[in-house]
């Protein structure tokens, strides 16, 4: 199991089978630009593999202008 913590909702989902950053990003609808993954700590790219266990924090980028 993939937890992967939203923000800035402040949602909680849970994934039963994620093999990499980029999948993680097309089951959300999101492209690679849309958001920032972060593991312990660390940003990950798109080829980044994610293990089973990880916690994930998935920032989603706002642009004011």
């Amino acid at each position: 199991m993939v937890t992967v913590r939203l923000e800035p909702e402040d949602k909680v989902i849970e994934f039963t089978k994620l093999n990499t950053v980029l999948q993680l990003l097309n089951k959300m609808g999101l492209h690679q630009t849309d958001a920032l993954v972060i593991r312990d700590g660390e940003l990950l790219t798109q080829d980044i593999r994610i293990n089973q266990g990880d916690v994930i924090t998935l920032r989603k980028v706002i642009s004011v202008g």
